[in-house]
C-alpha cells in the first residue's frame, strides 16, 4: 500500500494492550497444570477451567503477587482494595460465557515506562485455544483458566519505532522479574494495538481500531504501519474508519477485519459474585517492591557508569542474560565487542572451583550475599567475578551452583 498525499497532516494516536501469561505451575482458578503448550488437546482440565455448573473458582496467590510486583516495576500504584469481574461475551473458546477479570478496580494503575504512560495493570484468566482446520474448528480448553496479565498503556504514542522499543523493554522487565518466558513465539506475550489518526491539534478521534493478537515485533510494526496508512486514506477519500476488531495477515502484511468492536457496555460487566473482594495492606505492597530485582533500565546504567560500555552496548547486552553474565566474567572493551559482534571469545582450561574459597568470599562480601538473597542479579555476578579473581578461569554454572548450596543449604 502506497503512502498516502499529505500524510505529515495527520497524526497516529496508539496505544498498547499486552498479555502476558505467567509461569505459575497451576492455572489461575484451579490446580490443572499452566503449561499448557505442546501439550496433547484437552488433557490439562477440570470442571473450573471447563466453566462446568457448581465449579468454583479459588484464585492463586502467586499470579496476584506476580502481577503487582510487574505493576511495581513501572511505578504503579496499587489499589489495596480490588476485586474480580465478569467480563460477558459469547465465543466459542469461552466455555462459562463470560471471563474472569477486572474491571474498574485494577490492582495497579497509573505507572510510567520509558515516558509513556502504564493506565491499568490487571489480572485476568485466558481463554481457551481454536484450532482452525479445513473444514471445522477444534477447540482445545489446555489453555482456559492459564493466568493472564494485561497491561494496558494510554495513547501516548506516535509511531511504530516509538512503540517498538516500549514493547522490548517490557518484555525485559518480565523476564527480568521471571515471572513468564515472554515468549511470543509460544503465545506468552501477546501483543494489540489500537490504533487511529487524526490531524495535529484535534481532540482524541471517537473511534479506534483494535489489532489483536500479533505474536512478534517485527509483524506488530507491519500491522501498525498499514493500518495507518489505510485509515488516512480513508479520511483523504472522504470516509471515516469503523471502529472495529482487525487481525493481521502475516503472509501479505494486511490487516483484515475480524468483528465490530464492542464498547464496554456490551459486557455488562458486575462484580464477581464467587470470589471475594481482595484487601492488601501497605507492609506487604513494600515488602514485594524490596523482593523486586535490578530492572534492566538499573543494569544498562551499571553498564555504562561502572564498565564505561557505550549506550548501545549497553542495551544489546543487558538484554540477554547470557551476554551480560559472559560480560561479568571479564568486563572490558574487548570482552564487550566480541561479545556484540559475536566473536568467540579466547578462553583458557578452566580451574577446579574450591567451595572453602567460595565460603571464604561469600563470608568476606555480605552485602552482595545479601542483594543476592533479594533477588538481585548483578549481585551474583559480581560474587563470581570475585571467586574467578580468586581462582582464574571457572566453570560460571559449577561457581552458581556452589554460591546457591552455600547460601540456601
Amino acid at each position: 500500500m502506497k503512502n498516502p498525499p499529505f500524510k505529515q497532516l495527520w497524526q497516529t494516536v496508539l496505544g498498547f494492550e499486552v498479555h502476558i501469561e505467567l509461569a505459575t505451575k497451576s492455572k489461575m482458578f484451579c490446580g490443572c497444570p499452566a503449561d499448557h503448550f505442546g501439550k496433547a488437546a484437552n488433557t490439562q482440565v477440570c470442571p473450573v477451567c471447563l466453566g462446568l455448573p457448581g465449579a468454583l473458582p479459588v484464585p492463586i496467590a502467586r499470579a496476584i503477587e506476580w502481577c503487582i510486583k510487574l505493576g511495581l516495576a513501572m511505578g504503579c500504584q496499587v489499589n489495596l482494595f480490588s476485586k474480580f469481574d465478569r467480563k460477558n461475551y459469547f465465543y466459542p473458546d469461552l466455555p462459562k460465557g463470560y471471563q474472569i477479570t477486572q474491571y474498574d478496580i485494577p490492582f495497579c494503575h497509573d505507572g510510567e515506562l520509558l515516558g509513556h504512560k502504564i493506565k491499568r495493570v490487571h489480572m485476568e484468566e485466558d481463554t481457551a485455544k481454536l484450532q482452525h482446520q479445513e473444514n471445522m474448528t477444534l477447540i482445545d480448553f489446555n489453555r482456559s483458566g492459564v493466568p493472564l496479565v494485561e497491561v494496558v498503556t494510554e495513547a501516548d504514542f506516535t509511531d511504530s519505532d516509538d512503540s517498538d522499543s516500549f514493547l522490548k523493554e517490557l518484555q525485559q522487565i518480565i523476564r527480568t522479574l521471571k515471572i513468564s518466558t515472554a515468549d511470543m513465539e509460544k503465545g506468552s506475550m501477546r501483543l494489540e494495538a489500537n490504533i487511529s489518526v487524526r490531524h495535529p491539534g484535534e481532540p482524541l478521534p471517537k473511534y479506534k481500531v483494535e489489532i489483536k493478537n500479533v505474536n512478534s515485533f517485527r509483524f506488530i510494526k507491519k500491522a501498525i504501519d498499514f493500518e495507518v496508512t489505510r485509515q488516512i486514506q480513508l479520511f483523504e477519500s472522504g470516509q471515516t474508519p469503523v471502529q472495529e476488531t482487525r487481525g493481521f495477515k502475516e503472509a501479505t502484511g494486511e490487516t483484515v477485519t475480524q468483528r465490530v468492536k464492542e464498547e464496554a457496555h456490551d459486557y455488562r460487566y458486575f462484580p464477581e459474585p464467587d470470589i471475594p473482594p481482595l484487601q492488601f495492606t501497605e507492609e506487604q505492597i513494600e515488602t514485594w517492591q524490596k523482593e523486586l530485582p535490578e530492572l534492566p533500565a538499573q543494569i544498562r546504567r551499571e553498564l555504562i557508569t561502572t564498565h564505561n560500555l557505550s549506550p548501545q552496548y549497553a542495551t544489546i547486552i543487558s538484554a540477554d542474560s547470557q551476554m551480560l553474565a559472559a560480560f561479568l566474567q571479564n568486563p572490558t572493551q574487548a570482552t564487550a565487542n566480541a561479545i556484540v559482534n559475536k566473536r568467540p571469545l579466547q578462553t583458557t582450561p578452566t580451574t577446579k572451583v574450591d567451595p572453602e574459597v567460595v565460603s571464604q568470599i561469600l563470608a568476606a562480601n555480605p552485602k552482595a550475599v545479601a542483594d543476592f538473597k533479594a533477588g538481585k542479579q548483578p549481585a551474583l555476578f559480581f560474587l563470581i567475578g570475585q571467586i574467578k579473581r580468586e581462582l582464574g578461569n571457572i566453570d560460571i554454572k559449577l561457581a552458581e551452583s556452589i554460591i546457591r548450596d552455600k547460601i540456601w543449604p
